[in-house]
């Protein structure tokens, strides 16, 4: 599944050829600001979730309790 040691300087001899030396790390910089941002996002989006159902949650405790009050 994973390229072997020989598949893999090929594929960084390519990449050098293709791209040249001074912009693998502007591509490199720019993958890790989107992974950065990929995690930030995902981070934000899990706190929403888990913020909304802990809302739902106390609006359920607290119709329970004016449910018990008018019996």
């Amino acid at each position: 599944m994973f390229p072997s040691g020989i598949e893999l300087v090929v594929i960084v001899l390519i990449v050098l050829l293709l791209f040249g030396a001074k912009k693998i790390p502007e591509l490199a910089r720019g993958l890790g600001q989107g992974i950065s941002e990929f995690r930030k996002a995902s981070t934000d989006i899990r706190k929403e979730i888990e913020k909304g159902a802990q809302d739902v949650e106390k609006d359920s405790t607290t119709t329970k309790e004016k449910d018990e009050v008018v019996k």
